[in-house]
């Protein structure tokens, strides 16, 4: 189990990705690859970083293809030569670190029309998403990709949305997820009931703690009900559990749905 995400310092500034609403970017970094970089400085903040990093490697443990994730660093001085204003504002306030995802040079989007996905892999990845509460994996935006003809999962950065206000976070975790009937792959995923026993095994106490301990300090800010950092990655090893040992609720959701 992965237990810390390589550091890489950013060097150049390559083109934004104006498909997400958050203007995530390709960069190129002092390691000579390049990446796709989530900015704690767009909307969401670094809830939305969290996020993607909880499930990148929640999907990894579980087996499942995700680029390499890298703590993504930025110089305070690198957004001045930036000609566009709003980029140039949004790297001023990225400053330190961010998140990147190893870049997939050549990789084409998933199309449920001409791309197949087993039943095995389709369940588990709709299991993970309804784990998540990922609501971004549909037909509209599958965010999925077809690379040396293997399926890759990128963007878990709408999941886990209830952090965004922590209000009856306890009860969250054992809400069904009903969104998981837009998911792309739901009509495939005829093996849940077998993929939930598979992968609850594998989502321990201990896997979940030290996916929750790489979130860095800094993307906790400061909350009247969590007043230290602790008690925030408690509270996400909190969640994470307790959906894993409810895992019916959002299975039979599935399930259902299909």
């Amino acid at each position: 189990m992965q237990t810390e995400l390589r550091s890489v310092n950013v060097t150049r500034y390559v083109t934004p990705l104006r498909e997400g609403g958050s203007l995530p970017a390709i960069v190129e970094a002092d390691d000579g690859f390049m990446y796709v970089i989530k900015f704690r400085g767009a909307g969401q903040g670094a809830g939305a970083l969290i996020a993607e990093l909880i499930g990148g490697e929640i999907a990894r443990a579980i087996g499942l293809k995700v680029p390499e994730l890298v703590f993504a660093h930025l110089d305070q001085a690198f957004g001045r030569i930036e000609g566009d204003e709003e980029i140039q504002d949004l790297l001023k306030f990225s400053t330190g670190l961010n998140l990147g995802l190893h870049y997939l040079s050549g990789a084409i989007t998933y199309d449920p029309a001409v791309n197949v996905v087993d039943a095995w892999l389709a369940s588990k990845i709709v299991w993970l998403d309804g784990l998540l509460m990922n609501m971004d994996r549909t037909h509209r935006n599958t965010n999925m990709l077809i690379w040396h003809r293997e399926l890759w999962l990128i963007d878990h950065g709408a999941s886990l949305y209830f952090h965004y206000s922590w209000e009856d976070w306890e009860q969250q975790a054992l809400k069904p997820f009903t969104l998981i009937k837009n998911h792309v792959l739901l009509t495939q995923a005829s093996e849940l009931k077998a993929v939930d026993a598979a992968c609850r095994q594998l989502m321990s106490q201990e896997c979940i703690q030290s996916i929750v301990a790489l979130i860095p300090d800094e993307w906790l800010t400061d909350d009247t009900q969590f007043p230290t950092k602790q008690q925030y990655r408690e509270a996400y090893v909190s969640f994470l559990s307790t959906r894993v040992n409810h895992s019916d609720i959002f299975v039979n959701e599935a399930r259902n749905a299909r």
